[in-house]
């Protein structure tokens, strides 16, 4: 599995998943809202970590900085 997303791209994943599993999580009123939010926050910090994203590989997205 090759990286192919940047530093930056990373960095703002990381800072997304911090804001989203952190306490100023937006809330909602319906439970799926919530549990959305909370799996697309820990998407985005295992992918912050990986250096890797599953979409950018399907449209063969490479931001990986050379």
């Amino acid at each position: 599995m090759n990286q192919n997303l940047g530093i930056v791209d990373r960095t703002l994943r990381f800072l997304l998943a911090f804001w989203w599993l952190g306490p100023w999580a937006p809330t909602y009123a319906a439970p799926w809202g919530n549990l959305l939010i909370m799996v697309i926050g820990w998407i985005a910090l295992v992918e912050s970590f990986l250096g890797w994203c599953w979409l950018h590989n399907l449209f063969h997205i490479n931001n990986k900085d050379h």
